[in-house]
């Protein structure tokens, strides 16, 4: 049992000579004491050329000061023959596999400090190394922003004629259109129209639908939606949707009714 253990401790070292132990070789020229930098052997020398393919989250555990037997579970044995005795580099050649199904090859060398423990790690290329980064958090969703549904609201039924008060139905109204979108912070904007029938002049006109459009606004933003999410527009008797030809002023009045309205567009972000 003894002999067993001692052969596990010397087994990283004896895996590390490699030819040179088998030739008879004494020391290599290359077993120094780590404080020169990287000094690459070529790649035509390895036992695997080709490249081996790790473990990367085994790569990301390496840190100075770990133990041969350690470095030695996590990368298994190095890929050249670094001799026996006074041995401070290991090198490697490792494969990634590339998004596209290519492979790139890298070296890679651990240098010993003379108490035989990792001291710093090196990459061929240096770009490499970048391949041990962690992947990028997943960001978080960018919120979907959908059109709201076109409101065209009726001026009758949310103010009294020739007036730019809120009346009780039209504050009922604009409570279903809160309602429609949620939450009153969802909306991200919306557009406010205001117009009128072509009774009057047309000075008068624009001024009251400039009215009308901003107590919309102004009940909106009340009732929590920002008030700089919202824009406003009196246009006055422009763009009527009806056209009519009666001579009786009260008949006139209930025929133009559709050009008197409130109109609302926006958008509004999903709810997630």
């Amino acid at each position: 049992m003894r002999n067993i253990i001692n052969l596990r401790r010397l087994l990283p070292a004896l895996l590390a000579a490699g030819v040179a132990m088998a030739a008879g070789s004494a020391t290599p020229s290359h077993a120094q004491t780590a404080d020169a930098g990287p000094n690459f052997p070529d790649p035509a020398r390895a036992t695997m050329p080709e490249g081996a393919f790790v473990n990367v989250e085994n790569l990301r555990k390496l840190a100075p000061g770990m133990t041969k037997q350690q470095l030695y579970d996590l990368l298994g044995t190095p890929h050249f023959s670094e001799g026996v005795f006074g041995v401070h580099r290991w090198n490697y050649i490792f494969a990634f596999r590339e998004t596209g199904g290519g492979v790139i090859k890298c070296q890679f060398q651990i240098q010993f400090d003379k108490g035989h423990l990792a001291q710093a790690f090196y990459w061929k290329p240096e770009s490499c190394k970048d391949l041990l980064a962690p992947p990028a958090p997943p960001s978080a969703p960018t919120p979907a922003v959908a059109p709201m549904m076109a409101l065209t609201l009726s001026s009758d039924a949310m103010f009294g004629f020739d007036s730019a008060t809120l009346s009780p139905e039209g504050k009922a109204n604009l409570d279903r259109l809160l309602s429609q979108v949620q939450e009153a912070s969802h909306i991200q904007d919306i557009m406010i129209i205001g117009y009128t029938d072509r009774i009057g002049s047309e000075r008068y006109n624009l001024a009251l639908s400039q009215r009308r459009a901003e107590s919309v606004r102004d009940y909106l933003a009340a009732h929590g939606v920002s008030p700089a999410a919202m824009q406003v527009a009196g246009r006055g008797e422009a763009d009527p949707v009806t056209q009519c030809n009666d001579k009786r002023r009260d008949r006139l009045i209930a025929c133009l009714a559709p050009n008197r309205r409130v109109e609302l567009k926006g958008t509004a972000r999903a709810q997630m």
